[in-house]
């Protein structure tokens, strides 16, 4: 190639590479990688918006940050820490539906007192991109799920640690009775006369009688109690025996939900209890459902959209006479069940996820459900029985469980964490 031709060619590709001085104050930066992540990378752009977001939250709680480059490194490290385990989730074929991200922003709006709608203008007129904000809580949702899955197979809780925590006065603590009260107090002087005592004892046993009668409990809270929280119809909220006085805690033991206690003597006065509900403690009466389920998850082969096609078509083919149980062996994603035709036994409100628990108690005895989405995927089920089981020393058992549980999450989480961010490729380009 002779050089003129060759800075021609050297020209024509100048040209091409140094825009004119118009289209350089047009331009826009070329986004950049940040790091790569394994099979993943995070952008630089992403490193700025996730900054601007967590100084935002640092300064709406007044908290001073940390020199730019040390506040830079942490931020990017999150970002790295999250693109391993959204790898890892997809993985193992966990995702957080359209569904399941609505339920998680009612909820932040509900706790601010505002729909979901007033909640979205709320973000928007505060100059905050709702989209984003949006994906963030998606991501968030996601991190989790992935935590709760793949951390909590590593825990296990042994019969002795049971034991133990069942035994020790923290366990006795965490597992016992909580009763939700309402309280009426007529009360009397510390020093007061015998006749400013019986007036108050007829006093509350006028009360007592209008109870018996029908009248209403807050009314008469309102009317003759002298509690700080007379004005508040008496509620107490929940409490556990052991926060009540004895005399009122022994009282309290004995009443069942909807019932109140005749006036009971203290120093302080004349107290009646009304029980409006019960939680925990030994005796736990538990509506029980006999449920079977055949679910479809979405994978590498099959997205979210074929799954409900699927489950649909399953659904019209039981609804036309094919076996329940012989389709959930045929076809049903869950292993456990699956294999049992579906069956998952005995299920009570709390140890499904919200979704399924909807539709399990919506479902009549003898009927199949519509098809319906969880994270898991697309189910359907059947009610095959109902019973109401007294499983309170069983409950106790489960909630000391969860309580171990959750300590041990919090401890293997920091293990985990490490583990994985030591066994990942990780290039930094910041």
């Amino acid at each position: 190639m002779n050089t003129k031709l060759r800075n021609i060619l050297s020209a024509a590709a100048l040209a091409l590479l140094i825009p004119t001085q118009h289209a350089i104050a047009e331009a826009i930066p070329l986004d950049r990688v940040a790091a790569i992540v394994n099979d993943g990378i995070v952008m630089q752009s992403e490193l700025n918006q996730r900054i601007a977001l967590v100084k935002e939250q640092l300064a709406a709680r007044n908290t001073k940050l940390p020199p730019e480059h040390i506040f830079r490194k942490q931020v990017l490290n999150r970002l790295i820490l999250e693109s391993i385990q959204k790898q890892l989730g997809k993985q193992q074929g966990i995702r957080v539906s359209d569904g399941q991200l609505n339920n998680a922003l009612s909820s932040i709006a509900s706790q601010n007192g505002l729909s979901l709608e007033q909640f979205r203008d709320a973000l928007i007129a505060e100059g905050r991109d709702y989209n984003q904000a949006r994906e963030q809580i998606r991501t968030e949702l996601y991190i989790n799920s992935v935590q709760q899955n793949l951390v909590n197979r590593r825990i296990r809780v042994s019969e002795q640690e049971l034991d133990n925590f069942l035994t020790s006065e923290s366990g006795q603590s965490q597992v016992s009775a909580e009763y939700q009260l309402g309280h009426i107090l007529i009360a009397t002087p510390s020093q007061a006369s015998p006749e400013i005592i019986q007036k108050a004892e007829r006093i509350a046993n006028d009360v007592y009688k209008k109870l018996e009668e029908g009248s209403n409990f807050a009314e008469l809270a309102v009317e003759f109690s002298n509690a700080p929280n007379a004005l508040k119809g008496g509620d107490l909220g929940w409490r556990k025996a052991a926060e009540l006085p004895e005399v009122l805690g022994d009282a309290a033991r004995k009443l069942s939900p909807a019932g109140f206690s005749k006036p009971v003597r203290s120093p302080s006065g004349f107290h009646i209890l009304l029980m409006k509900d019960k939680r925990g403690g030994a005796v736990q009466l538990v509506e029980q459902r006999l449920v079977s389920h055949i679910l479809l998850k979405p994978s590498e082969i099959r997205t979210a959209e074929q799954a409900q096609r699927q489950i649909t078509q399953i659904f019209q083919r039981i609804q036309s006479g094919d076996d329940f149980s012989s389709m959930a062996k045929e076809f049903s994603d869950d292993p456990a069940s699956g294999s049992e035709g579906g069956s998952l036994g005995w299920t009570q409100n709390g140890q499904m996820v919200p979704e399924f628990e909807q539709v399990m108690n919506n479902t009549a005895i003898g009927q199949v459900s519509t098809p319906f989405e969880s994270r898991f995927g697309w189910h359907i089920l059947t009610v095959l029985d109902k019973r109401t089981e007294d499983l309170g020393e069983k409950m106790q058992e489960n909630r000391a469980r969860a309580a171990i549980q959750k300590r041990k999450f919090n401890e293997e989480l920091t293990n985990w964490l490490r583990e994985i961010r030591s066994q990942a490729y990780v290039d930094i380009k910041e």
